[in-house]
């Protein structure tokens, strides 16, 4: 008879949840379109409801390749309805969509509704202490964002967010960094399982090193 104290068991670890930043393809043919009206391009990030133009008319061009389930257009995407209907579906409150009118040159529109889309959610949610980032203010006067903090992604850059400030949130812009989308597993997981195509997913605790351009 052994004499060994009862093993007792372990509690489950928790899983440290996953962040990514949305980018997109930068290789590959580029797809060409129009836009009738642009004046929402105008529009900052996480802004694209308070356009009251329109409804904008996109022309593809038959000689570029067919548009992905998401494009980029300036600060916005433009999405097929599969690629709306994941993001409904994963989390409806973080998104705007503006529908459009889509024609192809010469010819007749035989693919899917498309839509501009934008995160509209922003959350101040990045620990800052743990993370890997330079922070400044910006000194730009004619900048948007002058005499404000601001995140600077050159570098080697490793992102840590705080769980309990993003809450039940599935995609967000970074305060301080508006340009950057980040999303959970839960809206990567559906995207991949919907087979949408358009859209990278690069892990936010090892971001790919960017680079200054040489002058």
């Amino acid at each position: 008879m052994s004499n060994a104290p009862p093993k007792q068991n372990k509690r489950p670890s928790l899983r440290k949840r996953k962040f990514y930043e949305m980018d997109f393809y930068r290789t590959g043919n580029p797809c060409y379109f129009q836009v009738s009206d642009d004046s929402h391009s105008l529009l900052d990030p996480g802004h694209l409801s308070d356009f009251a133009g329109p409804t904008p008319r996109i022309t593809f061009d038959p000689r570029s390749r067919r548009p992905r389930d998401c494009e980029r257009w300036y600060a916005f995407w433009l999405i097929s309805d599969r690629a709306k209907n994941v993001f409904e579906a994963v989390d409806p409150d973080a998104f705007s969509f503006l529908a459009c009118d889509v024609h192809v040159q010469n010819g007749v529109w035989d693919g899917p509704r498309y839509w501009f889309c934008d995160v509209r959610r922003l959350l101040d949610a990045l620990d800052e202490e743990r993370s890997r980032l330079k922070i400044g203010i910006s000194d730009e006067p004619a900048a948007r964002d002058f005499g404000q903090k601001f995140y600077d992604f050159f570098g080697d850059v490793e992102l840590v967010f705080k769980d309990e400030l993003v809450g039940d949130a599935h995609v967000f812009r970074m305060a301080y960094a508006d340009s950057k989308i980040i999303c959970d597993q839960a809206l990567k997981d559906a995207w991949k399982s919907a087979s949408l195509r358009g859209m990278l997913f690069e892990d936010a605790s090892d971001l790919p090193l960017l680079t200054l351009p040489r002058r």
